[in-house]
């Protein structure tokens, strides 16, 4: 019994060092969507919400928000990689650091999407659980609408990518057996 409780003690200060890397990731993420955000606003005089590119002549667009959330993420998820790698999940033996971040960055793609999904709800105004024009109406930064959208389907994701991380990015590699040579 008490191995088990060992474990467990030790999968909780795993998810809490994980939550706190994963917070810091929040933010680098949202700093980079803030930026790029500006960058957006200023150089190319577009709005995020505004049609980057039409899904092969149907009703679907690809919009700025979503390129903007993809820079964000690829950038959170290097740094998130790192920690993670150093900190969070340092007692595991280690992979190459490619090696190990390739599941990483596939994970944080299945988590992204995950975040994504919930983004372009949030955004678009048909949707049930959009976000309220009324309230984020754009005319200050805590008003921002895509700056919630952002933050909240981030959140959302997190579970997903702790999960998949803990047993497939971060755990333990496969020791491949000696080849004996005769």
């Amino acid at each position: 019994m008490g191995s088990v409780a060992v474990r467990l003690a030790a999968g909780a200060r795993e998810f809490v060092k994980f939550g706190i890397v994963g917070g810091s990731g929040v933010a680098v993420n949202l700093v980079v969507f803030y930026l790029a955000k500006k960058l957006l606003d200023y150089g190319f005089d577009t709005h995020e919400a505004d049609v980057f590119v039409n899904l092969l002549g149907t009703q679907w667009n690809v919009r700025w928000y979503h390129v903007l959330s993809t820079v964000a993420f690829v950038v959170a998820n290097a740094w998130n990689y790192q920690l993670n790698r150093s900190w969070t999940f340092r007692s595991i033996p280690k992979r190459t650091w490619l090696r190990g971040f390739i599941p990483f960055l596939a994970t944080g793609v299945v988590a992204f999407v995950v975040s994504l999904t919930f983004l372009t709800l949030f955004m678009n105004p048909a949707s049930p659980i959009a976000l309220p024009e009324s309230i984020f109406d754009d005319s200050s930064g805590l008003r921002t609408k895509s700056y919630w959208a952002q933050a909240l389907s981030t959140f959302i994701a997190m579970p997903v990518n702790f999960v998949i991380n803990k047993f497939w990015a971060f755990g333990k590699p496969k020791i491949k057996p000696l080849e004996v040579r005769g």
